[in-house]
């Protein structure tokens, strides 16, 4: 077993990280940036190392300060989290050479992965459905007007190695085609130092569903069932719930199946997530894997009882799936995430801060992931996220009863947060009916103006 573990991130996934690690036995090093002095994972954490200044680029993102971090801590593993370095081969290849595990997948994995053109072509081999497109990266802009008539506008541009909807642009007919592609890929260079683009059919209104997988060292696969991520803004999710009302068991089972034999064929390990749009039709077609752990991971871990990040770091300690969790996976209930944002609720402005007042939500069926505390300070600097309210239920509706009761127990002051926008949608006939697609907010919004 891992004696030391240095967490290669902040906020509430260190937090997270660290409480696994306390399970297990395991010491734990926090890296911090100067503005993250006084965070909770730097005051849970058996060590604490400053890595740099505010900005990411010269503290979290900076892999020298990471592994010298490592090395002065003698570490035997670095857990990524998510974001910042988490999918990062080049770090996941430094740590393989520094002598330190890098909780993840392998770097050639991540490279495939991270490649998304790569990655759909993987999991089409596979026999994954993936949605019509480029057969490869796109050769400028005339190379994309022949691929366009091809497949049938609308289409979607997408860099290649994207993410978070940069480096995206939706074309409806082939005059817009050429200055589209020059500044998504334009955007795809600045955002991540690649401007190759390919391209999918657009789906207008899909639903957004995404299935959770972790893989040992041994060639073992489970699928922890599917999530509901479809309540997004600028594909930026919002809300999360598990399982989708639009997945049957018979498509679970099947896209299930699909995906062990899927991951085990491109030699996946550790966690990670594959994600689809589902159609008018109810089928599904890949679009990305994410090779590390998730937001919304909480949701799955509560229908299926698997602690996710614990499972992380054992099978990165060689341990065998059938070993550490119950085989079969098993869905039960029905969970729900809100993830509570430092911003206006209408405006979606962040609103970093300190926070004067804090009360969390308790009670049977309710979690709540944080690194937030009064007195504490929400940087602005990073991701706007102060928490991940979860709750879970025997079904649904009592899923959703006790995600209301804790929202309205919910207290932050001193910085606007999302709640109010979360209780909207709780409320809102089309949610409370499982109508859902990546229009959803779109809709709420203007249903809100109505009234």
């Amino acid at each position: 077993m891992f004696q030391k573990l240095l967490i290669a991130n902040r906020g509430e996934i260190a937090v997270r990280v660290i409480c696994a690690c306390k399970d297990l036995g395991i010491k734990t090093v926090a890296v911090y940036s100067e503005a993250d002095r006084h965070s909770l994972h730097v005051r849970f954490a058996d060590e604490a190392i400053c890595i740099g200044p505010a900005k990411s680029a010269r503290s979290y993102l900076d892999i020298p300060a990471v592994i010298s971090a490592a090395e002065i801590t003698n570490v035997d593993a670095i857990h990524p989290g998510y974001g910042f370095l988490s999918e990062n081969a080049d770090f996941a290849e430094v740590c393989e050479a520094s002598g330190i595990k890098f909780i993840g997948p392998r770097p050639e994995v991540i490279r495939k992965m991270g490649l998304k053109q790569l990655a759909r072509t993987a999991m089409s081999e596979a026999g994954v459905p993936v949605l019509p497109g480029s057969k490869g990266i796109l050769d400028g802009a005339e190379d994309a007007l022949v691929t366009a008539a091809r497949i049938g506008y609308p289409v979607m541009l997408k860099a290649s190695a994207g993410g978070g909807g940069r480096g995206m642009r939706i074309v409806r007919e082939p005059g817009e085609l050429p200055n589209l592609f020059a500044q998504a890929s334009a955007e795809a260079q600045a955002a991540f130092s690649c401007p190759d683009m390919y391209m999918e059919k657009l789906i207008e209104a899909p639903r957004h569903i995404e299935f959770q997988v972790i893989a040992d060292e041994h060639g073992n696969v489970a699928v922890l069932g599917e999530r509901e991520c479809s309540i997004q803004r600028r594909h930026q999710k919002l809300l999360e719930e598990a399982p989708s009302t639009a997945v049957s068991p018979e498509l679970r089972r099947t896209m299930m199946a699909r995906l062990e034999e899927a991951m085990r064929a491109v030699g996946y390990t550790n966690a990670g997530t594959v994600e689809f749009l589902m159609d008018e039709n109810g089928d599904l077609f890949f679009i990305e894997v994410n090779a590390r752990i998730q937001v919304e991971h909480p949701v799955s871990e509560a229908v299926t009882g698997v602690d996710l990040v614990k499972s992380q770091i054992l099978v990165a300690d060689g341990a065998r799936l059938p070993d550490i969790i119950k085989l079969p996976i098993e869905i039960r209930g029905h969970a729900i995430e809100c993830r509570i944002n430092a911003e206006n609720p209408e405006t979606f402005a962040p609103s970093p801060g300190r926070i004067t007042g804090l009360n969390l939500p308790g009670a049977i069926g309710v979690r709540v992931d944080t690194h937030a505390y009064t007195d504490g300070v929400i940087p602005p600097y990073y991701d706007s996220l102060v928490a991940k309210l979860i709750t879970y239920g025997q079904d649904r509706n009592e899923a959703i009863a006790r995600m209301r009761r804790a929202l309205e127990m919910f207290v932050v002051e001193g910085i606007y947060t999302t709640i109010p926008l979360h209780q909207r949608i709780l409320e809102d006939p089309d949610f409370l009916a499982g109508r859902l697609d990546t229009k959803f907010l779109t809709r709420l919004g203007k249903s809100a103006a109505r009234t």
